[in-house]
């Protein structure tokens, strides 16, 4: 469980404080070292809050439509504060603008843990 823990909060989601045993700067030392990039999520669009003022970006709006595909437009419309129109726009846009992406390179478990031992050293265990 430590081992998976370690391995998400490495690949896939910036997280604040000590997470496996480890600390956030040993985390951007590792992701460093695995050529990982991880992008700190909104949390005020992760749940659904509003948008205070201003334009609705394109990345709140992919944002919200990747971490619940089966979400009504509107509903993600609703919670972004702005039309379905463009909700709508924003998603048309992607579909037109972006290229088949090529699958990012995700380190394996493995990777993950032989980064850990260079980074923090004979001081991490998985238990």
């Amino acid at each position: 469980m430590l081992e998976n823990c370690l391995y998400t909060a490495v690949v896939k989601h910036e997280v604040a404080g000590f997470v496996a045993g480890t600390t956030p700067s040993q985390r951007r030392r590792i992701r460093q070292q695995l050529g990982v990039t991880v992008v700190q999520d909104d949390l005020d669009v992760v749940c659904g809050l509003p948008r205070r003022r201003g334009q609705v970006s394109h990345e709140a709006v992919l944002r919200m439509r990747r971490a619940d595909p089966n979400l009504p437009l509107g509903v993600i419309a609703m919670r972004l504060g702005c039309s379905l129109s463009t909700v709508k726009r924003h998603l048309r846009r992607e579909r037109v603008e972006t290229p088949e992406p090529a699958s990012p390179s995700v380190p394996s478990l493995d990777e993950v843990r032989n980064a850990v031992q260079q980074v923090v050293g004979g001081r991490w265990q998985a238990a």
